[in-house]
């Protein structure tokens, strides 16, 4: 390990730190409101839910509440207990603080980012340059505020950036190897649960550890990091996901509802041949564009009667006799994907003075330019995929295996984040496709890295060899005087 590159990586640390902070703090703190599911966390914590309309304004405060329980399962409950306890040491006389939990994500977003670039092989002047990009990733006005909230997306996105960091140090020898096992190991567990879409990242995440291969490794000395790393992160989230409700299979049935009453039957296109299809009767058109919680379905004598066919089996027979509205749903999908920014959810404390619901757009590089794409949705999202495969493809033959990886696993894993979110939950399709565009997002940034040539490494100058005297003359040293002859 070059004391260099620990002095580089520990200012990249240092001057990253420094812009999130100040990106979060200054002239006022942001955050993103609560849209009603931070309950599940407080719940642990034992803060109190607001009773005022939680999206309105951020809320960076919690009280004591009354106790409660939720089998929810998230990675971002750690974080939040880390808060809290700081807070306290602190001197804070709040139960859950925002600011300090916006501060401590603050620090390891900049731990990922400093980790990252180490891990690049590039010139220094392009290690500054990734360091940008992906500062402008991790403060995207779309992303950022889920740093600083109640809601578990912000353990997802540091999450994959740690993951990213590790495995890339992963691909190095020496010492930087093994610091680079731990932060994979940290931010694997943090990402793969952070939210039951996570979990998808668990296959993704075994093939990139079996395609990590440092320069000059084989055999043992290749597998046996990963494989330790492999049986932490497997053994961590098994034990995690035993402790509650495993992939929130407790949602499952209002995931469905919300498939069937918003997005498929949703009023706007053939009503009566699609409630056939779903072997629903005309009366359930009353739950045409009802929310779960709001219309308390269970207590209904006529939804009980057909209440076995809101299930996913059901559901997954009509997408398949129905590509033509499979299409249209995944459209929407994709429209939503590149909207980026729900339109409920605030960025400020009520105290800031912003009408309900103000949102802050000092950041708006990549969220921006997707929201201004937006209507085209599979239009733009299914090219750009497309080309950031090829870009995947491209490194793993220019000998840029670590790029590759990196993409690879970002897009699969957005891919399928789409259609889990698209087809699958049916509500708030801007909130949940925001794990489908910050990977695709991420996955860009590295894309266009591995464009960047590695670093010109000197020749070394060939030593100078001292002239040698004739071998003869070296003989000459050891021989004896001719004796004169005798006459």
């Amino acid at each position: 390990m070059r004391f260099r590159e620990l002095r580089f990586g520990l200012g990249v640390f240092v001057l990253s730190l420094g812009v999130l902070l100040v990106r979060f703090l200054v002239p006022r703190p942001v955050g993103m409101a609560d849209n009603g599911d931070g309950w599940r966390l407080l719940c642990d914590l034992g803060g109190r839910h607001p009773e005022l309309k939680s999206e309105f304004f951020v809320h960076f405060s919690y009280g004591p509440g009354s106790a409660c329980k939720s089998d929810y399962i998230s990675s971002q409950a750690w974080l939040d207990w880390a808060a809290s306890k700081l807070g306290k040491v602190l001197g804070s006389s709040a139960e859950f603080n925002l600011l300090v939990l916006g501060v401590i994500t603050c620090v390891l977003v900049a731990v990922g980012v400093a980790a990252t670039v180490l891990g690049l092989e590039l010139s220094r002047r392009n290690r500054v340059i990734a360091a940008v990009l992906l500062l402008l990733v991790m403060a995207d006005s779309a992303f950022f505020g889920y740093f600083a909230s109640v809601l578990s997306e912000g353990a997802g996105f540091l999450g994959m950036l740690l993951t990213a960091g590790g495995l890339l140090l992963m691909h190095r020898t020496g010492a930087w190897r093994y610091w680079g096992a731990a932060l994979t190991v940290v931010g694997a567990l943090i990402g793969l649960n952070a939210k039951s879409q996570t979990l998808l990242l668990i296959p993704l995440f075994v093939l990139a550890l079996a395609l990590v291969k440092p320069l000059g490794k084989r055999g043992w000395a290749r597998w046996l990091l990963p494989l330790g790393v492999l049986v932490i992160v497997g053994a961590g989230t098994a034990a995690v996901q035993s402790h509650g409700d495993p992939a929130n299979a407790e949602y499952r049935e209002a995931n469905m509802y919300h498939v069937v009453f918003d997005s498929i039957v949703d009023g706007k296109h053939d009503t009566d041949a699609d409630l056939a299809a779903l072997g629903l009767p005309q009366s359930a058109k009353k739950f045409i564009g009802t929310g779960w919680w709001a219309a308390s379905p269970w207590t209904d004598a006529d939804y009980n009667g057909f209440r076995d066919k809101i299930s996913r089996r059901n559901v997954v027979k009509y997408y398949a006799g129905h590509p033509e509205r499979t299409l249209q749903i995944l459209q929407q999908g994709a429209v939503d994907t590149l909207t980026a920014r729900p339109a409920r959810l605030g960025s400020f404390a009520e105290s800031a003075g912003f009408p309900q619901m103000a949102q802050e757009y000092r950041v708006p590089v990549f969220s921006g330019l997707s929201a201004l794409a937006a209507p085209l949705g599979l239009y733009l999202l299914v090219p750009f995929w497309l080309l950031l495969a090829w870009a995947g493809v491209r490194a793993f033959r220019r000998q840029r295996r670590e790029y590759g990886i990196l993409v690879f696993f970002l897009l699969l894993f957005a891919v399928g984040q789409f259609g889990l979110s698209a087809l699958g939950e049916g509500v708030e399709g801007v909130k949940h496709q925001l794990l489908t565009l910050f990977p695709t997002v991420l996955a860009f940034v590295f894309a266009v890295l591995s464009f960047f040539p590695k670093p010109a490494r000197p020749e070394p100058e060939p030593a100078e060899v001292p002239d040698e005297e004739p071998v003869t003359e070296v003989f000459d040293a050891f021989r004896e005087p001719e004796k004169p002859a005798v006459r």
